[in-house]
């Protein structure tokens, strides 16, 4: 999704998605849209939500029947022990972005207890970062030290186990030891994911 101050022409060139059709898409990629100076938003659409909501309405049906409350998928507590229980053991068919036998692995290594986990693993799941996952499960697990490139930003690293994970910690990291202000850590953020081979997510990203 682009986003222009005024009509998209005045920017880049357009066309249709295909004949008669009202989708209209810039003839520009990604990275020439935010060259030119637009906004530009990735949304992304999962059958996962679908399948979801398809569940809770059939549970709820189940409940109504038995006069029982209808759960709130929005209030389900993040710290369910059995939920974790499952996910130690890699049963995570059809778990959107858990399901892989790569990442079902991982669990089994990484053994997580705390919603943090979850969402450091799928962030280091993928080409560069994998490299840092089996120093995170040792730390974890107690196993190697947790050790910080600097003292002061423990409090950005300790989540994660001293490992930089997110953007906004090298953001956090840069503001701290570097003394930039926001606006230059998040220019060396984008110096950063466009130079470095290790390219980190964002946690909205996971």
């Amino acid at each position: 999704m682009v986003i222009a101050p005024s009509a998209l022409t005045d920017f880049a060139p357009l066309y249709a998605e295909s004949a008669g059709s009202d989708g209209i898409v810039t003839q520009f990629d990604k990275d020439d849209v935010e060259a030119i100076g637009l906004v530009k938003f990735d949304f992304l659409g999962l059958r996962t939500l679908t399948i979801i909501d398809w569940a809770v309405k059939a549970i709820n049906a189940r409940r109504a029947r038995k006069g029982e409350a209808a759960i709130d998928i929005a209030m389900l507590p993040l710290d369910d022990a059995g939920v974790y229980t499952l996910l130690k053991k890699a049963h995570t068919v059809a778990v959107f972005q858990l399901e892989s036998r790569g990442m079902q692995g991982m669990l089994k290594e990484a053994k997580p207890d705390r919603f943090e986990d979850i969402i450091a693993l799928v962030s280091l799941f993928r080409p560069g970062p994998m490299d840092l996952i089996p120093s995170f499960c040792r730390r974890k697990h107690g196993t190697e030290p947790i050790e910080y490139p600097d003292p002061r930003v423990e409090p950005v690293l300790a989540e994660t186990y001293g490992i930089m994970v997110y953007q906004e910690q090298v953001m956090q990291m840069a503001q701290i030891v570097g003394g930039y202000s926001l606006g230059g850590a998040d220019l060396l953020r984008a110096r950063r994911r466009t130079d470095s081979p290790r390219r980190r997510p964002t946690r909205s990203s996971t």
